[in-house]
């Protein structure tokens, strides 16, 4: 019994002692494992790979949304340009005086050769009738000396047909005699006298046609400068006729007339503008453009304009040279028919084309540009409900697109409208 007693306290003491192992991995030490394990890949993720960029919450409705497009680029500037007619005279007094009379008030229709108004300047009349004198006087001087040198001329051929005359009588005689004195049939004394009024005449003969031939081509060099006088003061008197011609101010061509207020008796100054012609039924249109546009600008370039919900077509034909307030003009003429309707003044919106159509990315035109210089835009996710900033290059611009040269591709959605308001930030939350 004692030894069963014993056996079974030793057996005891035996379960008693055994060291009972703690369970290492306890759902509380897991979950604390857990934890710190995020924890750290949370900061990891946050300081390696989260998106730390600025953002800024945004209306949707403030803003506005356009779409990135693959179309035809236009290069064009818009102007406006003023019809004007195609031929305009204008019409200047060259004479001032004045008005004794108004033919044609303006707003009438004339034909070349019309009178408009009369002038009188009784000092210029004076004056013209006086030169007239003056010349007419001159004139008569011209033909007077012309008459006297074909008096002379004449004179002078009497003169060597007399000697001519003498010298043809003697010669015979002279030559009989010489062969007579050869035959001493008469006498030397006879023969002498003969022979020296035949040398006598002959000699007389070569002196007095050189003199004519001399004073001929001199004549003739006289008559030549005396008719180009008379001609020069013939066109002089002419000129001074036209002088009170230019007191009556007529019609350069038909067409309508536009003058200033003209009154009978109204003091008009030599060259005072009085108005012009202008051709009915044509016009152009003088459109005014900025200087930084002229290296671009070329007779022929196109151009088109809307009038009366119709589209016609104009181009380039004259570029004037001079540049004001840093801009320059054009006329641009209508290719085929001219609208119906139209009016001098009238202001008419252009396009005026600087270069050849082609196919390009692009985005319509807002006021992102502004603030960016077309070098990033905002660019909206597929989600609509962020957009980024983004780097692009822009090429040419019209006023409806800018050309795309990089950085987006058609059917991306972009913001246009002003980043004014958006600050530095890289990122907008769309809301």
């Amino acid at each position: 019994m004692a030894s069963l007693l014993a056996t079974g306290s030793a057996g005891k003491h035996k379960y008693m002692d055994r060291k009972i192992k703690k369970k290492k991995w306890t759902f509380k030490r897991i979950a604390l494992y857990t934890l710190a394990l995020a924890f750290v890949a949370f900061v990891v993720n946050q300081f390696f790979f989260s998106d730390r960029r600025s953002t800024l919450k945004v209306e949707r409705e403030k803003i506005t949304v356009s779409k990135v497009s693959r179309g035809v680029f236009q290069d064009y500037i818009p102007q406006t340009g003023t019809v004007e007619p195609s031929k305009t005279i204008y019409l200047d007094a060259i004479e001032g005086g004045t008005i004794k009379r108004v033919v044609r008030q303006s707003g009438a229709m004339v034909k070349k050769g019309d009178v408009i108004l009369e002038l009188s300047n009784l000092n210029r009349e004076l004056s013209v009738l006086s030169q007239e004198a003056s010349l007419n006087e001159s004139i008569n001087r011209v033909r007077q000396t012309r008459l006297q040198l074909s008096q002379n001329d004449l004179s002078q051929q009497q003169s060597m047909a007399r000697i001519r005359n003498e010298l043809d009588k003697i010669s015979p005689r002279y030559n009989r005699e010489k062969m007579l004195f050869e035959k001493k049939l008469i006498s030397q004394q006879q023969f002498e006298q003969t022979e020296a009024d035949y040398k006598f005449h002959k000699k007389n003969w070569d002196i007095v046609y050189r003199q004519y031939r001399n004073d001929s081509l001199e004549r003739i060099r006289q008559l030549e400068q005396l008719n180009e006088s008379e001609s020069r003061m013939m066109q002089s008197l002419d000129g001074v006729g036209l002088i009170l011609d230019n007191l009556t101010i007529k019609a350069p061509l038909e067409g309508q007339l536009s003058t200033i207020q003209l009154e009978e008796g109204q003091a008009i100054i030599g060259g005072e503008r009085l108005g012009q012609v202008d051709v009915v039924g044509s016009f152009k249109v003088r459109v005014p453009i900025d200087e930084l546009y002229l290296p671009r600008i070329s007779t022929g370039l196109g151009a088109t304009t809307t009038f009366n919900r119709e589209e016609y077509i104009l181009k380039i034909t004259y570029i004037y040279p001079t540049i004001t307030n840093g801009r320059f003009e054009v006329d641009m003429d209508f290719v085929g028919k001219t609208p119906e309707g139209i009016k001098r003044g009238q202001s008419l919106r252009l396009r005026i084309e600087l270069g050849q159509s082609s196919e390009e990315v692009l985005i319509p035109v807002g006021g992102f540009y502004k603030d960016t210089g077309g070098n990033w835009i905002f660019v909206v996710d597929e989600t609509g409900t962020r957009a980024e900033r983004r780097r692009i290059r822009i090429g040419r611009k019209n006023s409806e697109f800018y050309e795309v040269l990089e950085g987006i591709e058609p059917g991306e959605q972009v913001i246009t409208s002003s980043y004014e308001t958006f600050g530095d930030n890289e990122v907008l939350i769309l809301g």
